[in-house]
């Protein structure tokens, strides 16, 4: 069984050559997904099935690269309510664990239409892929309803400017 995050960061790494290095920001609403995000690139789309809280579910990452960084956004639809906490808590941890994660900076997030809950954060950290290079990684872990969301900036150094965009162009119809 591959874990999800590893599993983003592999269409990343693909995505790398697929994507132009300029950012040119633009909108997409990610059918199934209920959510508007902006994206420096033109992203890619690809779902798989994942296990995660001990249910096996469908992920959808979009992902593409600009700038030296990869920008990706993942989500599941999870069928038990009573399990999103659980989801949500296990993409955080294996979102450090896949990448040897150290000195986790972890910080309140809000994003407009997002349902309250107490695994809800954005984290900021660095490791290793799984080739060895060193990446710096920010990540938001969130929910709306039954849907577990994860968006992602990484790369040897991610532009804060780009990072903070990126992050802060999420959000829900209202």
């Amino acid at each position: 069984m591959k874990r999800p995050n590893t599993w983003i960061a592999a269409l990343a790494a693909w995505s790398a050559v697929a994507c132009s290095p300029a950012l040119d920001w633009r909108e997409f609403v990610p059918e199934g997904s209920g959510l508007i995000a902006t994206f420096p690139c033109r992203p890619e789309r690809q779902t798989r099935p994942v296990t995660l809280a001990g249910a096996k579910v469908p992920m959808t990452v979009l992902a593409c690269t600009a700038d030296g960084a990869t920008y990706a956004l993942g989500f599941v639809t999870v069928v038990d309510p009573g399990r999103i906490t659980a989801t949500l808590a296990e993409l955080r941890a294996s979102a450090v664990a896949n990448l040897q994660g150290a000195a986790v900076e972890v910080a309140p997030l809000l994003i407009k239409g997002m349902s309250a809950n107490d695994q809800a954060a954005r984290l900021t950290f660095a490791g290793r892929l799984p080739n060895g290079a060193a990446v710096q990684e920010h990540a938001a872990f969130f929910t709306h309803g039954l849907h577990v969301y994860q968006a992602t900036v990484f790369g040897a150094k991610p532009a804060r400017r780009a990072t903070d965009t990126f992050l802060g162009g999420l959000k829900f119809p209202t």
